[in-house]
């Protein structure tokens, strides 16, 4: 991008964050010398990243404080990001399953340890036990995108959306080899999760995104939390945007409907934010059920993986962070919270080469200023 055309998108941005709404009761509590400099770094940022569309959403002492969209959700139509953009939670959807299955736990309708074949049979024994705790950290050795063979089921179906139904959408991968002995190692697993949305699906006796709906959205007052449908008309979907060659082009606008526990889910930032805020208050589930969350856990040899029951971990006491990211085709996200000083910042970017890690940080140092 040359230097003069850098400069009138800067001054677009600039213009467009001026015509996104922010809510007067929730800026009430955030300085206006931290509002400036949240929103000088961001756009910084965003000229060096040379991102199209951005939202970020701050919460402190437990309350959301800020939100703001920046940017553009269509740069070709000249759509800005606004409060009502829809963006993908990419793998930030896996948060979401893990209370969901931690609900269960809590429940009684699910144990940690079960044996995962035991709610859902129809995935193929592999010779190895694999649990649901394996399943929530990232130890059963399931497959993930290319760091093994993923088969899958070659199958006819009669419905037009089968894999709406998680235990369906095992045709995805379930016939896959293991990539590991479950516990032998952490090993990130996308298609991990759909098996772990299929088990919340079976032991909850409900549809997943009902469940989700039912026991996370609808107690948050998560009004745009939903499946990410491609046949579903979901107004504001925001554009997705790529590099290819040096140039910034449209990007593919792909089905993700067969991994919602893994990466389905879409919202606004407002619903993101309002999420992250639950997870710095402990909502959603019991203070002894977000101490196991919040616990690193261990491989069968004892080394610590930095994962815990659905998110990452890092750091004691009041440094402890629980967060994630997302990385899919339309989307970049960031979600961290320190629970203990209730704080949190989430990003969702509609550039697929951002850093949303770095807008993070960003908004954290403008924050402690």
């Amino acid at each position: 991008m040359k230097k003069n055309h850098r400069l009138v998108w800067f001054l677009l941005v600039g213009l467009l964050i001026l015509n996104v709404p922010t809510s007067s009761a929730q800026n009430a509590t955030l300085a206006k010398d931290a509002i400036r400099r949240i929103d000088e770094a961001v756009l910084a940022e965003m000229q060096r990243q040379e991102v199209v569309g951005l939202a970020v959403g701050v919460i402190c002492d437990g309350r959301i404080v800020y939100v703001r969209g920046y940017g553009l959700a269509d740069r070709e139509a000249a759509v800005p990001v606004d409060r009502d953009t829809m963006f993908r939670w990419a793998s930030i959807s896996k948060p979401v399953t893990a209370i969901a299955a931690m609900q269960l736990v809590e429940q009684g309708k699910l144990r940690l340890d079960d044996d995962v074949r035991q709610y859902v049979p129809e995935f193929p024994d592999k010779g190895h036990r694999i649990t649901v705790r394996h399943l929530l950290c990232h130890q059963g050795g399931i497959v993930h995108y290319s760091n093994g063979e993923v088969i899958r089921t070659q199958q006819q179906y009669t419905n037009q959306h089968p894999f709406a139904d998680v235990v369906v959408a095992l045709d995805t991968f379930k016939e896959s080899p293991l990539v590991c002995l479950p516990g032998e190692k952490h090993s990130y697993s996308t298609h991990g999760y759909i098996l772990l949305s299929s088990v919340v699906d079976r032991s909850g006796g409900q549809p997943f995104a009902d469940q989700v709906q039912q026991r996370i959205a609808k107690p948050l007052g998560l009004r745009s939390l939903q499946p990410d449908y491609q046949w579903v008309d979901i107004p504001n979907r925001t554009k997705g945007y790529r590099r290819v060659d040096g140039k910034i082009v449209g990007s593919t606008d792909t089905d993700v409907s067969w991994k919602l526990g893994g990466g389905g889910f879409i919202s606004t930032i407002d619903d993101m934010a309002r999420f992250a805020t639950a997870v710095t208050r402990g909502r959603l589930l019991q203070a002894t059920t977000w101490r196991d969350v919040a616990t690193v856990q261990l491989t069968n040899s004892g080394e610590p993986t930095g994962y815990g029951l659905g998110f990452s971990v890092s750091g004691q006491d009041r440094q402890l962070k629980l967060s994630h990211s997302g990385s899919q085709e339309k989307v970049r996200a960031r979600l961290t919270t320190y629970p203990k000083q209730g704080s949190g910042v989430v990003v969702m970017c509609n550039s697929e080469y951002s850093d949303a890690g770095r807008f993070s940080t960003l908004v954290f140092s403008a924050l402690s200023q």
